[in-house]
């Protein structure tokens, strides 16, 4: 949802879109190994909504050539710094040109923040009992350098705004003649299993006005166990609201899909993946009244990509992975200092 954000800031400056995305081999080149394949990456940033066209196996170096090559006017990148192996910023040569633009990073997320959420798959996230101090300790530790903490990798706190959530949000109603589909989970760590799963039910109807119903992190801790969430419900709502598929977000929806629910939203379609229904807490199936009104429908999404897999990718990675974050604090550190030089000179 930072990277969400920043294509929505970009998208506001201009009229057309075109987000580069680049490959597998360039980005463990440059910043060690990506979570997601190529493939996952180009689907994920076509899947949001502000983003008109992809460009697949954009270079890293943003040059001229690029973007002359797409007819871009000029490009955007948030206001961190991105370096080469070599410690060169990426966007010199548009920088120079006077075709780049800058957007505010979203505070209290990074990728780096999500991984190290994922290298610490203990419990006591999701409590308030103080017996695993192991946990607290990493947290502590994880994004920080020798020198301290670092302003862009250290874990840190989303904080949920009613602005954010109103900069996200479509603001727009069902019409006459939709069809209303209410689809429920914990949409974690929103990938591309959730989204060709929301595109399969988008083509269920001419047209779709899709409510997500995303329950709190204590219900999918209750039935997804461990540490789940990784995202908690506030960055799982901005997560899907980006998505060009979501018209509608149900912040802590109730697990079992009630009556009530369903007729306040108008309901005609209940969709649920191939995943397994986890019974509700009296034992009771929480599908049982949209199944008693025959608007049940099991959909597969043909993907086999779960929040689980994408955690097992971390920690498989675990040691590739802590050597990114090492050499991306050391490169922010060399930055930094370099900047404070800067600034000491000119004084």
């Amino acid at each position: 949802y930072g990277h969400s954000n920043q294509l929505r800031q970009a998208r506001a400056m201009g009229d057309y879109l075109i987000v580069g995305v680049h490959t597998d081999e360039e980005i463990a080149k440059h910043k060690g190994p990506p979570v997601f394949t190529q493939e996952e990456r180009y689907k994920m940033v076509q899947a949001i909504k502000w983003v008109d066209e992809i460009a697949p196996g954009a270079p890293y170096v943003t040059t001229l050539e690029t973007l002359d090559k797409y007819n871009c006017d000029f490009c955007v990148h948030g206001d961190d710094i991105t370096l080469t192996i070599d410690g060169k910023d990426t966007y010199e040569e548009v920088k120079t040109a006077g075709r780049y633009r800058e957007c505010k990073r979203t505070q209290g997320v990074s990728t780096t923040d999500l991984v190290g959420r994922m290298l610490l798959m203990t419990k006591a996230h999701h409590s308030n009992i103080d017996e695993d101090l192991d946990y607290r300790k990493h947290t502590d530790n994880f994004g920080k350098g020798p020198k301290g903490h670092s302003p862009w990798t250290g874990v840190s706190q989303f904080l949920q705004t009613s602005q954010k959530i109103i900069q996200f949000a479509s603001g727009k109603e069902p019409q006459p003649g939709d069809t209303i589909i209410y689809v429920a989970g914990a949409f974690d760590l929103f990938h591309t299993g959730h989204v060709d799963f929301l595109e399969k039910v988008h083509q269920l109807a001419e047209k779709p006005y899709i409510i997500a119903g995303l329950h709190f992190d204590q219900e999918v801790n209750r039935y997804k166990g461990k540490n789940y969430p990784i995202m908690n419900i506030h960055e799982r709502t901005l997560s899907v609201l980006a998505c060009r598929y979501a018209s509608e977000v149900v912040i802590g929806a109730p697990y079992a899909v009630t009556a009530d629910l369903l007729d306040h939203f108008r309901v005609t379609l209940v969709c649920h993946g191939m995943t397994e229904v986890v019974p509700d807490k009296d034992g009771s199936d929480p599908y049982e009244e949209p199944k008693r009104r025959g608007i049940f429908q099991l959909v597969d999404s043909g993907s086999n990509l779960t929040t689980d897999l994408i955690v097992q990718r971390i920690i498989k990675n675990r040691l590739e992975f802590e050597a990114r974050n090492q050499k991306k604090e050391a490169k922010e550190l060399a930055v930094l200092e370099a900047m404070k030089r800067l600034e000491e000179e000119k004084h």
